[in-house]
């Protein structure tokens, strides 16, 4: 094991391995410390003639080593500013529910995330330093349990503006991110919960461990099977502008169809998780307005502009107002106000739309490559969202998923969103892709190793 120190403003402790060779050993060098956090993102590497010194090989050796790492997404470079430690590749959490820490992989196309490196910080730190000017300091005590009064009153505007919701103040909880929010739901309901089948397994736990029976809820080509929804539940979660994971949309006879079992004396509670972002027309206008009295909608920050924000919202028919608030306040008091501030001025000053208009551009772009890359076969749902169901039409899941580790890419399976794993005759094999997580520069090597990843 060849062991140096390069310097040059910068102390850097590589260990080569001799028998990986000098280019891959470098490169296996390099990315190990990206990913394990030796070097920490926008950190400025020696330049190639450095290095090259430092560690006894040539100059084209690593440059080559440093174009592959870039081509990767570890590394960018700028003309006049060398080469730098990009924003992937450092140690991140597992997904909720799971234990541990691991690294990012080469290429993550894990689904349901968004492009964190487009987040308005520019704009965020205009909105906090208005905000800071004119709160009263009242604004740092505690706060209403549903949330800050200018958030409210903003949100009922947008979305009645642009996903057609009936909403007032009033009717409106913010919470900490819509997990909180489902869960709120679920323990104030105390009745059992049909949820899609496939869905996400970490909403069917919440879901779970708020109290609830789960009930799985078919789901084929025109969304969920309202037919099957049956007696014994009480609510039912659809995701209808966008169905995750397989991306079709609800049929308009069956949102009428779930509307009518909902005035029946049903709730339905509506995640529009992504609904803002529809490419091929228009976005489905939300269910909640067919029905205000009867749907829950759950909106959410976490897709448009980021996760860490952990500031979604809950509109509510007038009876369950009053029961989610009291919920609230026992969860957690209230959600930090700040925040909630500083959203309300961007979306009242339609800062907001406007980055939202630029987020749609980009991921149009995004799934536009990915289906010119595999093919339109190969994609399935339609054209929205952050993510797409992937049938390669060769192999099992654990075959692909294990190609797809062999070239650094990470993707989920669909196996694991039904609510029984157990294998089935005709139940629908592939993986799930998410197009929203590589930052610009990394995107094109990330499609190509998932085009190696999935070729027969």
């Amino acid at each position: 094991m060849s062991r140096f120190r390069a310097t040059l403003g910068l102390d850097l402790h590589v260990e080569i391995d001799p028998a990986a060779g000098r280019r891959s050993g470098l490169e296996h060098a390099l990315r190990a410390a990206i990913r394990e956090g030796r070097l920490a993102p926008r950190t400025r590497l020696p330049s190639t003639r450095a290095l090259a010194a430092e560690a006894g090989l040539s100059r084209n050796t690593v440059s080559a080593a440093y174009d592959q790492l870039i081509a990767e997404g570890y590394l960018t470079a700028r003309r006049g500013s060398g080469t730098s430690v990009a924003d992937v590749g450092t140690r991140a959490p597992d997904a909720p529910g799971r234990a541990g820490a691991a690294a990012v992989p080469a290429h993550d196309l894990r689904p349901g995330r968004p492009d964190v490196t487009t987040f308005p910080a520019a704009a965020w730190i205009r909105a906090t330093r208005r905000v800071l000017n004119r709160v009263s300091p009242s604004a740092y005590g505690y706060g209403d349990p549903r949330g800050a009064p200018e958030l409210r009153a903003a949100l009922a505007d947008y979305l009645g503006r642009t996903r057609g919701v009936q909403a007032t103040s009033e009717r409106i909880v913010v919470t900490a991110g819509a997990v909180q929010a489902l869960a709120l739901l679920a323990r104030v309901l105390g009745t059992a919960v049909a949820m899609e089948d496939p869905g996400l397994p970490f909403h069917r736990e919440v879901v779970r461990r708020a109290g609830a029976r789960v009930l799985p809820l078919p789901v084929d080509a025109r969304g969920a099977r309202t037919d099957l929804i049956g007696t014994e539940a009480g609510a039912v979660v659809v995701t209808p502008a966008h169905q995750y994971p397989t991306g079709v949309t609800l049929h308009p006879a069956r949102r009428h169809a779930l509307v009518e079992w909902a005035r029946g004396g049903g709730l339905v509670i509506e995640d529009d998780y992504d609904g803002e972002f529809r490419y091929d027309r228009q976005p489905v206008g939300a269910l909640q307005g067919m029905a205000p009295d009867h749907v829950a909608y759950l909106g959410t920050a976490s897709k448009t502009l980021a996760p860490g924000l952990r500031l979604a919202w809950l509109v509510l028919p007038p009876h369950l107002v009053g029961p989610v608030v009291e919920a609230k306040l026992h969860a957690d008091h209230h959600t930090e106000t700040l925040g909630q501030l500083v959203l309300a001025d961007l979306v009242t000053g339609h800062v907001y739309d406007r980055h939202v208009r630029a987020c749609r551009l980009r991921y149009r772009r995004r799934r536009d490559l990915l289906v010119a890359r595999l093919g339109p076969s190969a994609v399935h749902g339609v054209a929205a969202g952050l993510h797409a169901l992937i049938i390669p039409g060769h192999e099992d899941e654990d075959e692909t998923l294990a190609r797809c580790a062999a070239h650094g890419v990470a993707v989920e399976a669909l196996g694991p969103h039904w609510h029984d794993a157990a294998p089935r005759e005709g139940r629908p094999h592939g993986v799930i892709a998410g197009y929203g997580t590589p930052p610009e520069h990394a995107y094109p090597a990330a499609l190509d190793a998932l085009a190696a990843a999935l070729r027969p």
